[in-house]
């Protein structure tokens, strides 16, 4: 069903593109009632339009706050054109319908981001317009109902094709739209009240999210995909594309556990290489360049075709080395023009440059089906508090600063997971293995197979604790002088008594690090 267009109200925040829209109303000889900055605005175009309150006859009132919370405003979005009674009501109070709200917010996400002033956000917390929106998305089937200039050139082609009307489907559509937009508007609101008042967990939880990007597929090409911003800076990520072809669903999972890593490791030049959100190889080395070629020997094999994440700029002689190898992404705080010309070199080679990228969400969140998990991130690596060093043999000063290298990206690590490392560059990983003997056994049999030299005195970390023997029994034997574990197992003597049988040392943190 068409419904013809006699009475558009507009009243947006973005003024941008209004004269598009004024001139398709102006054709069809649609009248306009708008307020405040946007009256302004449209008489300065040199469109005629009538004021608010004059519509109305209520002047706005309580600095602005009231101004389109009138009977005669939300009556005329409301009134069903096939409703007797409304018609009757309509008639009697001599209200005109309005067939046609074109309505963007105040700009909370905006102010949110450039204000720390409480009072300043809370004044841009927009009432009206949510109000009008929502009534009209409700009363789509008389109503069009407009809450965004991306789809400005969409109603000038749907009113010029329908000559001053528009289609049920086309109505339908920018309501589902406008809900979207309430839902997502509220839940910028909701959240940032959450933050304030530090309620992590709330009983009504939302997570707003902006698509930036359609993906190809997901982690199969049978599987749809999107990308979205849960951020009141929703416009990108931080991360700018200088090279090579579009990400994929995988490619992101894969630049969201390098940085998770990297943004750990801040002492030093570090390189982080990822594959299947697992990290090959990670390495923290006063030389950059050391620190990149320590990282890929920890498992080259593994590193062919991942994702490399460096907290530092790539220079020409990084980036010939990096050109060695064939990789899927490769993220850098910048990179210098000589290092650019060589690397772009391969066509297909995503170069990304993170400089402008933080991570400022604290939680992480896991759903399936109709539920979902939430669970604040462990940012924790160590409490040395809590340390205890259970053997007879005591670490040195520069061998705990290592055993928290360790340690760390142990965590980072899927469980039941374990690591070695050798001068702050992992030589060996296990992980995502249910039993912890078969992630001790893989981590050695990486390292004896790439870093045959560096097993020996190296360090070992356990996410979890040890419940067997064996376990250690199998680093030690690898030639392991070091583990850092949680303890907290029934046998945990017996594992004591088996390291100072073999004379290494053995570190107990009371923190574990499961990674699911």
């Amino acid at each position: 069903m068409k419904q013809k267009i006699k009475n558009a109200l507009i009243s947006v925040s973005d003024k941008t593109e209004l004269n598009s829209i004024l001139k398709i109303l102006k054709k069809f000889k649609i009248n306009i009632i708008s307020s405040g900055g946007t009256f302004a605005s449209i008489k300065k175009l040199g469109y005629d339009c009538v004021e608010i309150s004059n519509f109305t006859g209520f002047k706005e009132m309580l600095n602005g706050r009231v101004k389109t919370l009138h009977p005669k405003i939300h009556a005329g979005i409301l009134y069903d054109r096939n409703n007797k009674k409304h018609k009757i009501e309509m008639s009697s109070q001599k209200f005109i319908p309005i067939d046609l709200i074109i309505v963007n917010f105040y700009p909370f996400q905006k102010t949110v981001i450039n204000s720390k002033n409480p009072k300043n956000i809370i004044e841009n917390i927009d009432i009206g317009g949510p109000t009008m929106v929502r009534a009209a998305a409700k009363n789509f089937k008389n109503v069009t109902i407009v809450t965004n200039k991306d789809d400005y050139q969409n109603l000038i082609k749907e009113i010029n094709k329908n000559k001053g009307k528009t289609s049920l489907k086309f109505r339908e559509l920018m309501s589902s739209r406008a809900f979207g937009l309430t839902a997502y508007y509220d839940s910028m609101i909701a959240n940032w009240f959450n933050q304030k008042l530090k309620i992590n967990f709330p009983e009504k939880k939302t997570i707003f999210g902006n698509k930036i990007q359609n993906l190809r597929y997901g982690e199969n090409p049978h599987q749809e995909s999107s990308l979205y911003i849960n951020d009141y800076d929703d416009q990108n990520l931080g991360l700018e594309q200088l090279n090579g072809k579009e990400l994929s669903f995988n490619n992101y999972n894969d630049i969201f556990a390098s940085l998770e890593i990297l943004s750990s490791l801040k002492k030093d030049p570090a390189t982080v290489i990822i594959k299947h959100a697992n990290p090959c190889g990670v390495a923290q080395n006063k030389s950059a360049l050391s620190s990149f070629k320590n990282a890929f020997d920890s498992d080259p094999i593994s590193a062919f075709g991942g994702v490399i994440a460096c907290n530092f700029r790539i220079n020409k002689k990084i980036a010939q080395e990096i050109s060695k190898n064939f990789l899927e992404v490769i993220l850098a705080k910048s990179f210098d023009n000589k290092a650019k010309k060589i690397l772009k070199k391969k066509k297909n080679l995503r170069i990304i440059d993170i400089s402008k990228f933080k991570i400022k969400n604290l939680i992480t969140i896991k759903s399936f089906d109709k539920s979902f998990l939430i669970q604040s991130k462990d940012e924790l690596i160590i409490d040395k508090k809590k340390l205890k060093c259970v053997t007879k043999i005591k670490p040195t000063k520069k061998e705990m600063s290592e055993i928290e290298f360790a340690f760390n990206i142990c965590k980072h690590v899927k469980s039941n997971a374990i690591v070695l490392t050798n001068n702050f560059s992992t030589i060996g990983i296990g992980g995502g293995q249910p039993s912890r003997l078969d992630s001790c056994k893989i981590a050695t049999q990486k390292a004896k197979q790439f870093q045959p030299s560096k097993v020996k005195n190296s360090i070992a970390a356990s996410d979890a604790f040890f419940p067997f023997a064996d376990g250690i029994k199998t680093l030690i034997k690898a030639g392991v002088k070091i583990i850092v574990q949680p303890g907290g197992s029934v046998r945990d003597q017996e594992i004591i008594d088996a390291a100072n049988k073999a004379k290494i040392k053995m570190i107990f943190t009371k923190i574990r690090h499961f990674n699911h």
